[in-house]
């Protein structure tokens, strides 16, 4: 049981006490007592983020009576869609009286007048001018540095009674919100450090959640996603998890099973991967790698060597809607080439924008070799270019950005093999997320 009391601003004589069920666990009691400047709590998925996040802004509005505080995410989606419901669910679960001013983006905590700002730190620039006796930023590594400079900025109401800055975060390698609370802190900073299971509700209710983690992410995600750690997954190898010995192996082409075909629309090379799906097994059976070539020549190709395929998906990057390497668009060439060959239960997907890039490769490592240690992407000794990629292609430093300027014949192959992972390849935790994806039969 947390109590929250103060003075109404307006009329000293009332006192306000309000009593909210909340009970802490010891990461989270230790974040709310730590009177620190600038504070963070850091810990894995279910680790109790949000409510400490929430419950801490409630604090502090009746801490600071008549002031003004906010609550920040890095995008407006999820400042909309995990932020404020959060904040709103407990609100209304303790009977907390307020007032939401839509228009505005702000609450109004009526016991004490105190406001709650929303505000996104995509476009952290406007920040400007706005006086805080207090803020707190959810999802702290996916903001800038320089939105948290300004929030400190803004950190100067002088009838402020508590003046705080604070954050949650999942850890996420080596950044700069590392650096800031836990390599060099500087001033008065510090973090709170949850641990692995810790949360004792979560596994009361979901006692596998963690468990069932280890078939979603690969190794070191989930190092870093489910145990918290702090480990640079953005360095060397992007795809740490291919394993030669292990996941090349025979694939055979079986004519009674469909297939998928996935492109990198590239002029040279034009680059593709040919797929099937066995049981919850990729099986990428061969790749087709021609220089200076178009798409209706990749086609002609592939149809050369599946001339009898019955039932065809065709994947590919976004910018086969636009990108003019045969004179139409490339997915106008897929649909004329395959149309006119009478070829049937031939279907095109191409999405609208492609996946970013760290999401990826999170995937494919995944897929390679979960937390489990399953390998559910097999790939044919005959793939020699595919392979190369997956043991070859590296990662800018410090970044989650593909180094494609180091060897021009790299990243095409395994590029076109992730547009068909994320397209095939569905799992909670990329829905939760709020992605879109397909399950294709047999996966």
């Amino acid at each position: 049981m947390d109590r929250k009391r103060t003075q109404s601003s307006q009329d000293q004589r009332v006192i306000v006490d309000r009593s909210i069920c909340y009970d802490a666990l010891p990461s989270q009691r230790a974040f709310h007592d730590c009177e620190s400047r600038f504070k963070g709590f850091s810990g894995p998925i279910g680790s109790g983020k949000s409510q400490a996040l929430c419950h801490e802004a409630i604090r502090l509005s009746y801490l600071n009576p008549g002031r003004q505080g906010m609550l920040a995410a890095p995008t407006f989606p999820m400042l909309r869609d995990a932020t404020q419901r959060s904040l709103f669910d407990l609100l209304e679960q303790s009977r907390i009286p307020t007032s939401f001013n839509k228009a505005e983006n702000c609450l109004t905590m009526l016991d004490t007048n105190s406001k709650i700002l929303f505000r996104s730190l995509e476009d952290f620039e406007r920040l400007r001018g706005t006086n805080l006796a207090w803020f707190g930023v959810d999802e702290l590594t996916y903001c800038r540095e320089e939105a948290w400079l300004r929030l400190e900025g803004r950190l100067r109401d002088p009838k402020a009674k508590r003046l705080t800055g604070f954050g949650v975060w999942t850890p996420k390698g080596f950044d700069w919100v590392y650096k800031r609370f836990l390599g060099s802190p500087v001033g008065d900073y510090k973090a709170i450090l949850a641990q692995p299971r810790e949360n004792r509700h979560l596994l009361s209710a979901i006692p596998d959640f963690y468990d069932r983690l280890k078939e979603s992410y690969d190794e070191r995600f989930y190092q870093q996603e489910v145990l918290g750690s702090y480990l640079n997954i953005s360095a060397g190898q992007a795809y740490y998890s291919f394993d030669r010995t292990q996941n090349v192996t025979p694939c055979a082409y079986d004519p009674a099973r469909p297939l998928y075909w996935a492109l990198d629309f590239n002029v040279d090379p034009m680059s593709s991967v040919v797929v099937q799906v066995i049981g919850d097994t990729i099986h990428v059976i061969d790749e087709i790698s021609l220089s200076r070539a178009t798409t209706w020549d990749a086609c002609d190709e592939f149809l050369r060597r599946f001339p009898n395929c019955h039932g065809l998906t065709i994947f590919g990057d976004a910018s086969g809607n636009s990108m003019k390497t045969t004179g139409p668009t490339d997915a106008d060439a897929i649909s004329t080439f395959f149309r006119t060959r009478n070829i049937q239960g031939c279907r095109l997907e191409l999405p609208k924008q492609n996946p970013a890039v760290r999401e990826r490769i999170l995937l494919m490592n995944s897929t390679l070799k979960d937390a489990a240690g399953r390998r559910r992407l097999l790939i044919a000794p005959r793939c020699t270019e595919l392979i190369k990629d997956l043991e070859q292609v590296t990662l800018l430093p410090g970044t989650m950005i593909i180094d494609k300027g180091h060897d021009p014949k790299r990243t095409h192959l395994s590029d076109a093999l992730g547009y068909l992972l994320w397209q095939v390849v569905s799992n909670d935790s990329r829905q939760t997320a709020g992605y879109k994806t397909r399950r294709l039969p047999g996966f």
